[in-house]
């Protein structure tokens, strides 16, 4: 990945649905150029795919945390397997450190947000969990 590459992933991450022709524009280079790149960053996956950013406006209709999961040895994969079936788990993060996991969950009420905590401090092979709730989003860089 070249400097050309990394500028039209920039403009991208700003605006998905920028056309060939403004990005060619802007980065002055030809539009045939930017169509070969963006098909080479495609079929290589350093671009997965184009989708819409929901504002803080339209994320304030859930309820979000953050979920740090201590787990027994050799249950990774299981307890992968039942995390990715349930719809209010967003992301899921190995980490290092003191926890194994770090789940970002989003549920339509604190209702609901609990019972999918209750749901998955029940996983065989979960030791220990601890919620973060998100209150407010301050900064979001996430591409």
């Amino acid at each position: 990945m070249d400097d050309l590459d990394r500028s039209i992933i920039t403009q991208l991450s700003q605006d998905a649905r920028i056309s060939v022709a403004v990005l060619s524009r802007r980065l002055k280079v030809a539009r045939s150029t930017v169509q070969a790149r963006l098909e080479r960053l495609e079929s290589s996956g350093a671009i997965a795919g184009y989708t819409v950013r929901l504002g803080e406006s339209a994320r304030a209709t859930r309820i979000r945390a953050t979920v740090l999961l201590v787990i027994e040895p050799r249950s990774l994969a299981a307890i992968l397997a039942r995390l990715k079936t349930l719809p209010e788990v967003e992301r899921i993060h190995t980490t290092s450190g003191r926890v194994d996991l770090a789940l970002q969950l989003a549920a339509p009420s604190t209702s609901a947000l609990d019972d999918v905590l209750d749901r998955i401090g029940g996983f065989d092979g979960v030791r220990s969990s601890e919620s973060l709730i998100h209150l407010s989003t301050k900064l979001d860089r996430a591409v």
